[in-house]
């Protein structure tokens, strides 16, 4: 197996940087297309054999270090009673229970099964790294609050001042829903998690580390020392120091810090991971290779454990597909050159 991926994470010696991108099995590749017109999203998601396929569309086209699960972030958000649409435009709509007290605790292996066999069908056909994923607790909640995504969300915020004794409830049912599905999908195989945290970034420095961040260390304690662990908060810049705090052995960042500037700022102990901005795949090649390179050279510098090349987020529909080879070819390319 080609561990590259895996070795820094762990803060070990890679023969290059390794490369994976967010979303990138999904709507910029034809044949995902192909079978997106046949199938509604949530099928593609419920049924193994459709979910393993869309996974492994990108490790063939790129060439990618660690393959990512083909599923959604508010997937066990279902068993727990609520109600989850995806139109055909727009974000996703979400229908709770007024009363909190009717969400259902939900056991990952029963509820949710068809992850599970995903993730069993793959480990037979990948030879690179398999990723498991889950929403953040405060993630999760945003899109239950606001019944789907918002602009400012502030009913999430008056939920979260107002009502702050309900507000840690609720983050304590979703962060054990998190714990078990996170470790549902690793006892089935998955050699890495990641936890999205994609709205987290909406808050003060203050408030994540008050409302969000001892929410976080409860999921990661137990799961460190499993696999690795990689904790991403888009927009997050802010705060990275709290983030570090989280306890993950790998820091996600986004396209809004210079790699560099974050590096100094989380100093050793962590690996970290990103963070071209999505957008500059749409660049000439040249100056794309400029950019890439020194993303790299950067995530270099001996003061963090390791450096995984990733997108800031995920990857642009609109995106071509030799770009996005073009990326992961030279990001191989260079790293190797730069450590001869």
């Amino acid at each position: 197996m080609n561990d590259n991926f895996l070795r820094a994470c762990r803060g070990e010696k890679t023969d290059y940087t390794p490369v994976w991108l967010m979303r990138q099995a999904g709507r910029y590749l034809p044949e995902y297309q192909e079978i997106r017109a046949k199938y509604d999203f949530m099928t593609l998601c419920k049924t193994p054999e459709l979910a393993a396929e869309v996974t492994l569309q990108p490790v063939r086209r790129l060439n990618v270090d660690a393959a990512i699960l083909f599923s959604d972030i508010l997937i066990p958000l279902e068993p727990m009673g609520i109600k989850i649409e995806f139109p055909e435009k727009g974000g996703p709509v979400l229908t709770s229970p007024e009363d909190m007290n009717q969400f259902k605790e939900i056991n990952p292996e029963k509820d949710l099964p068809f992850v599970m066999e995903t993730i069993k069908i793959l480990l037979k056909e990948l030879d690179i790294p398999l990723i498991g994923f889950s929403g953040a607790p405060f993630t999760l909640l945003t899109y239950i609050v606001e019944q789907g995504s918002s602009k400012n969300f502030l009913k999430t915020k008056k939920f979260m001042y107002g009502e702050s004794k309900q507000f840690h409830k609720l983050m304590e049912l979703l962060s054990d829903t998190v714990i078990g599905f996170l470790s549902a999908q690793i006892k089935a195989g998955a050699q890495a998690v990641q936890l999205f945290d994609t709205w987290a970034g909406i808050l003060t420095p203050r408030d994540f580390k008050e409302y969000v961040l001892p929410h976080v260390k409860k999921i990661i304690g137990p799961l460190k020392g499993n696999v690795p662990v990689i904790y991403f908060v888009l927009n997050g810049g802010t705060f990275l120091e709290y983030i570090k705090e989280s306890g993950a052995d790998v820091i996600g960042i986004d396209w809004r810090i210079d790699i560099g500037m974050a590096i100094d700022r989380l100093k050793d102990g962590v690996a970290v991971q990103g963070n071209l901005d999505p957008c500059e795949l749409f660049l000439p090649e040249e100056k794309l290779f400029e950019r890439i390179t020194d993303i790299i050279k950067k995530g270099m510098r001996s003061s963090i454990r390791g450096h995984i090349f990733n997108l800031g987020h995920g990857i642009l529909p609109e995106t071509p597909v030799e770009k996005a080879r073009f990326l992961v070819d030279s990001v191989h390319e260079i790293s190797a050159r730069l450590r001869k």
